[in-house]
């Protein structure tokens, strides 16, 4: 029956890569056009066609040039994108573990508020939020953004991480305890180790996160210093559309980086995903 298969799957797998190579293309079609967009001429931008011939680097020597504060913006983007990561990886470990091992009062009902709000929009929580970093002073400081993005990953965090504490055998936490380990370094030197895959996708999806969201940043960062990458192609859509080409320099410059960086890690993220998924 297995060489049957075998035979059947190797018959079959140029079809497959054929298929699969296919379907790649048509998801890659808009990122090949916004690529492309960035390096038309103001003659051409318009051209209903996926490649022309009249290529110029212009788009980006305009962006470079009337930003001067790009590197300050990205370093934003950076700044937050990190920290939020670092306390959602740490805060959710934390809280996935307490509730996991200790008998806490009204646990199902904590586990189920956390991820039913991952069923809010942060569409609906930017006024709310924008009033809350208007109270603390927080406009146009990176803790307006830093603290929402921690509170709003660490509910998908959990839901990742819960699934790898959940296979964790509660033998090996009984034999470092008989051993003298505290919670602190069971947590550090155990249970870390543990959740290294869980970590792995959760450190991977609030960093793309922090660094594409746009809704809360706009109406967080008014300041060009402040702002992160996202907000800086707003400021070449005009009522006319009159500079695409510097538009799609933007979004290029701000997406290439971040999907550079998924092609390196991707096969830890699938593995991650992978292995919560399945239960032994």
């Amino acid at each position: 029956m297995k060489n049957k298969l075998r035979q059947f799957s190797r018959k079959w797998r140029p079809f497959w890569v054929i298929l699969l190579g296919f379907v790649s293309l048509i998801w890659l079609l808009p990122l090949i056009y916004m690529i492309n967009m960035s390096f038309r001429t103001q003659d051409n931008v318009f051209t209903p066609t996926l490649f022309v011939k009249d290529l110029t680097i212009s788009n980006y020597t305009i962006v470079i040039s009337q930003n001067p504060s790009l590197i300050m913006n990205f370093l934003s983007s950076l700044i937050i994108s990190i920290c939020s990561v670092i306390l959602v990886t740490l805060f959710a470990s934390m809280a996935v573990y307490g509730l996991s091992r200790n008998r806490v009062y009204g646990k199902k009902a904590i586990y189920n508020t956390l991820f039913s709000s991952l069923m809010v929009p942060i569409s609906a929580l930017v006024i709310p939020l924008t009033q809350i970093n208007s109270i603390l002073h927080w406009i146009n400081d990176p803790r307006g953004l830093i603290f929402p993005y921690t509170a709003l990953g660490i509910p998908f965090a959990m839901v990742i991480l819960k699934g790898f504490m959940d296979q964790f055998p509660k033998e090996l936490e009984e034999a470092a305890a008989i051993d003298g380990c505290g919670e602190v370094r069971m947590y550090l030197q155990i249970v870390m180790p543990i959740l290294r895959p869980g970590i792995i996708v959760v450190i991977i999806w609030q960093f793309l996160t922090s660094w594409n969201e746009f809704f809360l940043a706009l109406v967080t960062m008014s300041e060009k210093n402040t702002m992160t990458l996202p907000l800086i192609a707003q400021q070449y859509q005009g009522i006319y559309f009159s500079r695409p080409g510097a538009t799609f320099a933007t979004l290029t410059m701000i997406t290439v980086p971040m999907i550079i960086f998924y092609i390196v890690i991707q096969k830890k993220f699938v593995k991650g995903m992978m292995s919560g998924a399945v239960k032994e």
